[in-house]
Parts: structure tokens; sequence; C-alpha cells
């Protein structure tokens, strides 16, 4: 083979490799999933979110430094949703964390299943206080 056929035959391997990728990632190109089961773990993710909530506990806190945040949720682009503040000093931490891994890996798998996008950036805790015994948010 001489040099200008094999340029040639290298660049048409890169297209159909980028083609075949772009095929792959184009919603359009894949088979959507059933909507019953999207619904049902819709339905799972906001069960588990709803109890990892309920284990958080924000009242009973004596100093600022009592006042922990946790991370809710996966984004499709990777990294929590959002964070929930508790005081670790009435809430079962333990307990807190099982629910909160149970509800990202399902989120997870929910974001794999629908294809879900979502923005990049990277979101840290926020800077947590304590009003009259109950841990927030500043």
């Amino acid at each position: 083979m001489r040099g200008t056929e094999c340029r040639s035959i290298g660049v048409l391997a890169v297209a159909v490799f980028v083609a075949a990728a772009c095929a792959q990632s184009d919603p359009d190109s894949r088979t959507a999933p059933p909507a019953a089961s999207v619904q049902r773990d819709s339905a799972s993710v906001a069960r588990l979110e709803g109890e990892a909530r309920a284990l958080a506990r924000t009242d009973g806190c004596t100093s600022a430094g009592q006042c922990m945040t946790a991370p809710v949720g996966e984004r499709a682009c990777g990294g929590p949703r959002e964070y929930l503040v508790y005081c670790a000093r009435t809430t079962d931490t333990a307990a807190l964390h099982r629910k909160l891994a149970d509800l990202r890996q399902a989120e997870m798998a929910l974001n794999q299943k629908t294809g879900a996008a979502s923005t990049c950036e990277f979101r840290e805790p926020p800077p947590t206080q304590l009003v009259a015994g109950a841990c927030q948010a500043r």
C-alpha cells in the first residue's frame, strides 16, 4: 500500500468510528425504556429521597460544629444534585448515609436508563449555621 492509501484508510476508519459513536449517543437512535419502568424507577428515587429527608433531623444541636451536610442524589453528569443539612447529634448518621447511598445508586441507574443529561459544574456543600438550635444552610 502506498502512503496516501494508508492515510485515506486511516481517515475513513476515524470517520466510521466517529459516526458510530454519534449514532450511539443520538437519543433518537436508541430504544426508549418502557414508560412504566421509568415511572417505577422515578417513584423509587422519590421514595428513597423522602426516607432520607425523614431521617435527617435539623434540631437538637448545641453548637454549629454539630451541623453537617450530606450529598443527595446523583446528577447525570456526576456529583450530587444538592446537599442535605442535618444535626449529627440527633440524626442516625449511619442510617442516613446508607439511605443516601441507596438513593444515589437508584438515581444513577435511572439516569443511565433514560439517557438523562445535566450540567457538569462542581457543587460544593453549603456552609451551615445553627439558628435557635436548628441546623440550616447559610
